[in-house]
């Protein structure tokens, strides 16, 4: 007896940005874009920048009206979700379709960006910067 393998419904990526975690699924739609239980717009807080970041991946590789995004994002803020969300769905696409990689390589949205928050030292008040120094 074989089985039949059915075509996949749903593609996975991980996101990560600063101290945000996005969980992104690539679902067979029309092309809504959801973070979080809530529109894009709404998730953004009104800041097209943040709208345009999370969906060029997307316009990049000529999928934007084939597919649904579902993110849920964790930690950080919305700069730093969006971060994530937009990792997310370029690893999902890859996972879609293994030969759109030189598109999103290029694009540069493969490519975590490793900015965090630098730690806060000892004897002093930030992470460099020092108590004020008094001469008398």
């Amino acid at each position: 007896m074989s089985r039949m393998v059915l075509p996949k419904e749903r593609w996975y990526g991980t996101g990560r940005r600063k101290s945000a975690i996005a969980r992104v699924w690539l679902v067979n739609g029309k092309g809504s874009v959801r973070v979080n239980h809530q529109d894009v717009d709404a998730f953004a807080l009104g800041r097209q920048l943040l709208v345009q970041h999370i969906r060029e991946p997307l316009e990049a590789t000529k999928t934007a009206d084939r597919f649904d995004v579902r993110a849920l994002a964790l930690g950080g803020g919305v700069t730093g979700q969006s971060g994530a969300v937009r990792l997310g769905i370029a690893r999902a696409l890859l996972e879609f379709d293994p030969a759109l990689r030189p598109v999103l390589r290029r694009g540069g949205y493969l490519t975590r960006d490793p900015r965090a928050k630098e730690r806060k030292k000892y004897g002093r008040k930030r992470a460099r910067r020092g108590f004020q120094f008094t001469k008398r």
